[in-house]
């Protein structure tokens, strides 16, 4: 008899059968449910998954958790994925295997102000493990972990594996701060240096500023796009 994922300490899960994790763990979050508390779809052919969390913190900083949560899949890819996988973050979220988007990270709280300790503040990713009726060459920016060579990974190992992966890193950056998140994260970045654009500005990604923000170089001026521009806000 399936007894379902396992957890760490201070995490429990809650299956949520074909919904969206992240809508449920926003409305969840939005009522009062306890802190750690992972929402979780694991199909076949994708792996959802939502945590929610309370940090005591200003918003700003607390912000750290978005791209916390996309080391944290790089990690458990890395732990249990083929060796050497190559596995890249955007700073907007999607997540990149051997150059091609497999998935994407996001994030949501309750207020606006960057400054202000928020309620809640939920984070999540989605994972394609498998794609139906491709033919070759329809999505060439576009990948899925079976064709990556990760045929024998689980939905719910990457989804345990990930959970231990986000605690352990939750607790380095409570005691060391974001020094250590800031050179994982930019070790892992993509377009770093290149010209693109972010959040519909056009420009250079220069680098990341001390709290993740993006450095971005545009009609000569550097400009800072906070990590808390991505953050949906939910009412």
């Amino acid at each position: 008899m399936s007894t379902g994922p396992s957890f760490p300490p201070l995490m429990q899960g809650v299956n949520t059968a074909g919904a969206d994790p992240f809508e449920a763990a926003c409305s969840e979050a939005a009522q009062g449910c306890d802190a750690g508390t992972i929402l979780y779809d694991a199909a076949p052919d994708r792996l959802r998954a939502a945590i929610v969390l309370a940090p005591e913190v200003p918003l700003s900083d607390a912000a750290a958790m978005l791209p916390l949560t996309g080391v944290a899949v790089q990690n458990a890819l890395g732990a249990l994925g083929p060796s050497e996988l190559p596995v890249h973050l955007c700073w907007e979220g999607a997540i990149r295997v051997n150059g091609g988007v497999c998935g994407h990270v996001r994030g949501a709280t309750d207020i606006p102000d960057a400054e202000a300790e928020p309620g809640w503040l939920v984070t999540g990713f989605e994972l394609v493990f498998a794609r139906a009726n491709l033919a070759g060459g329809d999505t060439p920016d576009e990948t899925d972990l079976m064709s990556e060579g990760c045929g024998d990974l689980t939905p719910v190992d990457l989804l345990e594996s990930w959970s231990r992966h986000l605690l352990n890193g939750i607790s380095r950056w409570e005691e060391d701060g974001l020094g250590p998140l800031h050179g994982e994260w930019r070790g892992l970045a993509h377009g770093m240096g290149q010209n693109g654009v972010w959040l519909g500005k056009p420009g250079q990604f220069l680098g990341l500023d001390e709290k993740l923000g993006l450095l971005l170089r545009t009609d000569g001026q550097t400009m800072l796009l906070p990590v808390t521009d991505l953050l949906e806000i939910r009412s």
